[in-house]
């Protein structure tokens, strides 16, 4: 949620949405993962977590030094993601994708809400309606959210506010980072 709140001040509600639809897309990944057992081949073997896990901390680490970069140094220009929807896509996804927790919430939570009976293909039915309203609901939070940051971005980013409200936002992925090092061990 920061990086797409970061995303939208610094470079305009399209391009948090954009951002949105790739997180959205990650979601997805995890939940059809679910959806087809892949969920306990993670419960089974925590160093593929492990490896899921420290990926995903090491990318919001990136974003974090990204973002505190100048936009002189890192402009949207350089990165090419004025012109083009593409990369903001492939940022959503992999900073989604690699979230570990949303894989923990796909491999554990999502599965206590499911009937188990003799239909194999009611358990896949059930956690294929589970992922689409769980990522329906989360893309709708993640639009407001880029939507609201996308209305105050011109007020944020006008003047000395901007380099200060980037670097705060740094700060904030990089404290979501180490909040993930704690918070997702097993």
């Amino acid at each position: 949620m920061a990086y797409l709140a970061t995303l939208a001040v610094a470079r305009g509600r399209a391009a948090g949405l954009y951002a949105t639809l790739g997180v959205a897309l990650g979601l997805s990944v995890h939940a059809l993962v679910t959806a087809f057992g892949a969920g306990a081949l993670i419960q089974q073997y925590p160093w593929l977590y492990e490896i899921l896990r420290w990926i995903g901390v090491a990318y919001l680490l990136f974003l974090s030094w990204e973002g505190w970069q100048t936009e002189r140094d890192h402009g949207p220009e350089q990165l090419g993601l004025r012109s083009n929807a593409a990369p903001l896509l492939l940022r959503g996804f992999l900073s989604n994708v690699f979230n570990p927790k949303s894989i923990l919430f796909f491999v554990s939570v999502v599965p206590s809400f499911i009937r188990s009976g003799p239909n194999d293909a009611g358990l896949s039915l059930q956690m294929t309606s589970l992922g689409i309203v769980y990522v329906g609901v989360a893309t709708a939070v993640h639009a407001s959210i880029v939507i609201l940051s996308g209305e105050l971005g011109p007020w944020l980013v006008q003047g000395p506010r901007q380099r200060m409200v980037r670097r705060c936002l740094s700060i904030a992925l990089a404290l979501v980072a180490c909040w993930l090092i704690w918070t997702t061990k097993r």
